[in-house]
């Protein structure tokens, strides 16, 4: 960052292809926009490199970064929700083996489930089980108390424990869900 702050272009160009992809990923997931996405990761980088003196260390710059990108997709939807602008919908590639079906179908589920959460809900869950950021890390990223984020994470996983079944047509939780299920709690409690 401190070179960034000197104005080195290419440690910025190096910052820009270390964090683009996963910026991408999770803004695109949250969004739902490829352009949306795209240009938040603009905006994001374009703040980077103007206030990388203001980087002050007390996060990752990853969770400082991250932090900057949530800010302005959280605008950015409150804009598109203003202007009544609709989501495109992400075209699925077609798939081979019944495994890879059943994955496909299983991930379709989750996303059904997740697009039903509340915003913040739903970052907490992508800042957590996607990208791996701990409770601590999510709160500096979204600006609230700890506490906060593991009470958003509680509801977001019962939520999505009655949530995701109902998209599986079946009563109770499949074998599938039910080790997704388990497989979250698992690490969001380590």
């Amino acid at each position: 960052m401190a070179r960034i702050a000197n104005g080195d272009r290419k440690a910025f160009e190096e910052l820009y292809n270390l964090y683009h992809r996963r910026m991408a990923r999770f803004l695109t997931r949250l969004t739902h926009r490829f352009d949306l996405a795209e240009e938040v990761i603009n905006d994001t980088f374009m703040v980077v490199w103007r206030k990388a003196r203001d980087f002050r260390g007390d996060s990752q710059p990853s969770t400082w970064i991250l932090g900057i990108a949530y800010r302005k997709a959280r605008n950015a939807l409150r804009s598109s929700a203003r202007l009544g602008e609709q989501n495109l919908e992400v075209e699925s590639l077609p798939l081979t083996s019944d495994e890879a079906l059943r994955t496909e179908e299983l991930r379709d589920w989750l996303e059904q489930a997740l697009a039903q959460l509340p915003v913040e809900q739903r970052l907490g869950v992508e800042l957590c089980y996607e990208l791996g950021y701990s409770c601590e890390e999510i709160a500096t990223i979204m600006g609230c108390p700890v506490n906060t984020v593991k009470t958003r994470l509680f509801h977001a996983r019962a939520k999505l424990q009655k949530l995701l079944p109902q998209l599986a047509g079946v009563g109770a939780a499949t074998p599938q869900v039910a080790g997704v299920r388990q497989s979250a709690q698992e690490r969001h409690e380590s």
